[in-house]
C-alpha cells in the first residue's frame, strides 16, 4: 500500500479496532517499515486525531480520546449498524438515551451516500418495533460504557454493587460479556472474591474503576453469556418461566418481539415463544401487541392475568360517556 492518504486511512480504521497496537505488528499489517509507520501517525496527528506513542523495544501506539470527535472511519455494514442501533437505542433501558440517540441518528443518516440511507429508510420502514413502556430500572449511560470498554479490553473491573435484599458489597471482576434480556442489562464475569462466575445486573451496579490489570481468558460454564444469565434468571425466586404458543409466523413475532424471547417455529403459521420474567405484566403485554391469537403453555397464572385484562377491557368498552 504506496498511498499515503490510503495508507493513513487504513492505519486509522486499525487503530479503532484494538486499543494498544505494538509498533512492528502495526508497520507488518500495514506493509512499511517503522519509520514510515512514525510519519503516517504524525499525519494522523495533524488531522486532528490524538494517537499517544510509548517509546521503548515494546513501544506502540493507542487512538486516545480526544477534546472533540474526530470523524469515524466507517464501512458501508457498520454504517449501516450504526444507523439501526441508535433506533433501538431510542427505545432501551439506558437512562436518557431516547434524544440523544435520535439526534445522533439524524446526524448520521444526513451525511450518509443515498445508497445507504435508502438501506435504513428501509429497514425502518418494514421494522415494527413493540411499543413498551419505560422501564422502572435504568442503567447510567456512564456505567454501561465504562463496563463495555472493560469487557473489550478484558480490563479487570472494580465496582460497587447491590443485591436483591438490598446488601451492599464492593465486587473485583474479569469481565466477559454484556447481555440484554427483557428489560434489564446484565454484566457476565469471574468474581474474584467468590472465585466463580456471576451475572451482575447493571442497574444495580455503580462507581465502574478499570484497575489498569488485564484478566487471564477463562471457560464460561454455559454455551453464551445469554445461556448463562438466563440459567441464573431460572433460578431465582420469584421468576416465571412462560411459554404460549402464537397463530403467527416465526419470522413476523420476532420482527415485532424477538429482542426480548426466544422464538422457534412451531409449525407454518405457528410459533413458540418462551421468555424468564419476573413480572407477568410484561409477557402480558408482549403478547398483546402482536395481535395474533395465543394458548398459554404456562405458567397458569400469566393465564388468569390474561383472562383478567380482557375482562377489565370488555368492561372498559361497555361504560357509556355521561352527556
Amino acid at each position: 500500500m504506496t498511498d499515503p492518504a490510503a495508507r493513513a486511512l487504513r492505519l486509522l480504521a486499525l487503530l479503532q479496532q484494538r486499543r494498544y497496537w505494538a509498533g512492528g505488528d502495526l508497520a507488518g499489517r500495514l506493509g512499511v517499515s517503522v519509520r514510515t509507520l512514525r510519519r503516517d501517525v504524525e499525519r494522523l496527528r495533524e488531522l486532528g486525531y490524538p494517537v499517544r506513542a510509548q517509546r521503548g523495544v515494546d513501544g506502540g501506539y493507542q487512538l486516545a480520546a480526544g477534546a472533540s470527535l474526530p470523524p469515524l472511519l466507517l464501512d458501508d455494514e457498520a454504517a449501516v449498524a450504526l444507523a439501526v442501533g441508535l433506533r433501538t437505542a431510542a427505545q432501551s433501558a439506558v437512562a436518557g438515551t431516547a434524544e440523544s440517540s435520535v439526534r445522533a441518528l439524524a446526524t448520521v443518516v444526513q451525511v450518509m451516500p443515498a445508497r445507504l440511507r435508502r438501506r435504513v429508510e428501509a429497514l425502518g420502514a418494514v421494522t415494527e418495533p413493540a411499543p413498551w413502556t419505560a422501564p422502572r430500572d435504568l442503567v447510567d449511560p456512564a456505567v454501561l460504557t465504562t463496563v463495555a470498554q472493560a469487557c473489550r479490553d478484558t480490563e479487570r473491573l472494580a465496582f460497587d454493587y447491590t443485591a436483591a435484599d438490598g446488601s451492599p458489597s464492593t465486587r473485583e471482576v474479569e469481565p466477559h460479556r454484556l447481555v440484554t434480556l427483557g428489560r434489564r442489562w446484565y454484566l457476565v464475569a469471574y468474581d474474584l472474591d467468590r472465585g466463580d462466575w456471576r451475572s451482575f445486573r447493571l442497574d444495580r451496579l455503580t462507581a465502574p474503576r478499570p484497575t489498569g490489570v488485564r484478566a487471564a481468558p477463562r471457560r464460561l460454564p454455559a454455551e453464551d453469556a445469554v445461556s448463562f444469565v438466563q440459567a441464573g434468571i431460572g433460578e431465582m425466586a420469584g421468576t416465571h418461566r412462560v411459554e404460549v404458543l402464537v397463530d403467527a409466523p416465526a419470522d413476523r413475532v420476532r420482527a415485532v418481539i424477538g429482542r426480548w424471547v426466544r422464538v422457534e417455529e412451531e409449525a407454518p403459521g405457528r410459533s413458540r415463544v418462551r421468555m424468564e420474567t419476573d413480572a407477568l405484566e410484561w409477557p402480558a403485554h408482549a403478547l398483546g401487541v402482536l395481535g395474533a391469537e395465543v394458548t398459554v403453555v404456562s405458567p397458569p397464572e400469566l393465564l388468569d392475568l390474561l383472562h383478567e385484562w380482557g375482562r377489565r377491557f370488555v368492561r372498559a368498552g361497555s361504560v357509556v360517556p355521561p352527556p
